[in-house]
């Protein structure tokens, strides 16, 4: 979910990681860094972008799990490893939130790891607060203490530019906001998180940001933005898988 690699990377390894990634290329973007997969951080950077292939087209499982084992033999530093431990906890959560087997507990114990691992100021801390987020709102179904994770995250992904990670907050934040009732706030984070990714070009994550923002928005327009999201759903092959059913219309009563 790190924004490492977008557009405005000087590095022209990482921003030729991005334009693959961006498109849903993970396994191409995955291969760019083979040939430095010996070192702790371009190791986990390849984890990463396998385990982002599992969730979003619930595939490559074993694949996701060797470069974990990689990354985590080659771990020296407790950054090392407690970025190993967060790709962990990220694999496990996305097995068992897409159904493919319960990991539950062993994402909050990978998570726990991270979090113990990391240092406050590590840049991987905003990452990780996302995390525990996502596994308290949609595993343990506890949304208040998602939340204080989620403006964690939030702080953390502004006070580093990490773009990415702020489209991923606002969208999580803005989804407990319509659940509360809270229309504006909901309309307006969904919209940022729109702006952010449609800004950096991330494209695969762009049609779950345009369903998202239909969910707040009256009709006509909700319409609209689920149409535009359902022909990029298409043009990118279904992906991601899980936006299907949010994009199938309910019969009618």
């Amino acid at each position: 979910m790190s924004g490492t690699g977008t557009a405005g990377d000087e590095d022209p390894l990482q921003r030729a990681i991005w334009r693959l990634r961006s498109r849903g290329c993970w396994t191409d973007a995955a291969a760019l860094l083979e040939a430095h997969a010996a070192r702790p951080g371009p190791a986990v950077q390849r984890t990463a972008l396998l385990v982002e292939r599992c969730l979003f087209t619930g595939q490559g499982w074993a694949e996701a799990e060797d470069a974990l084992r990689a990354a985590e033999s080659v771990a020296r530093e407790d950054e090392d490893r407690g970025a190993a431990a967060c790709e962990r906890g990220q694999l496990a959560y996305a097995a068992t939130v897409l159904g493919v087997r319960d990991r539950a507990d062993e994402a909050r114990s990978a998570l726990g790891r991270a979090a113990a691992l990391l240092s406050p100021s590590s840049r991987f801390r905003p990452l990780l607060d996302f995390r525990r987020g996502l596994v308290a709102e949609h595993l343990a179904d506890a949304p208040q203490s998602a939340k204080p994770a989620y403006r964690r995250a939030h702080a953390g992904a502004a006070s580093q530019g990490d773009l990415l990670l702020l489209s991923f907050t606002y969208r999580h934040l803005a989804a407990l906001a319509l659940r509360e009732g809270e229309l504006a706030e909901a309309r307006r984070g969904f919209s940022e998180s729109l702006r952010l990714r449609e800004e950096l070009g991330f494209l695969i994550g762009t049609a779950p940001a345009l369903a998202a923002l239909a969910e707040a928005e009256p009709e006509p327009e909700a319409t609209r933005l689920r149409q535009e999201a359902a022909r990029l759903f298409r043009l990118l092959g279904g992906i991601p898988t899980w936006l299907a059913d949010q994009l199938t219309p309910s019969p009618a009563v």
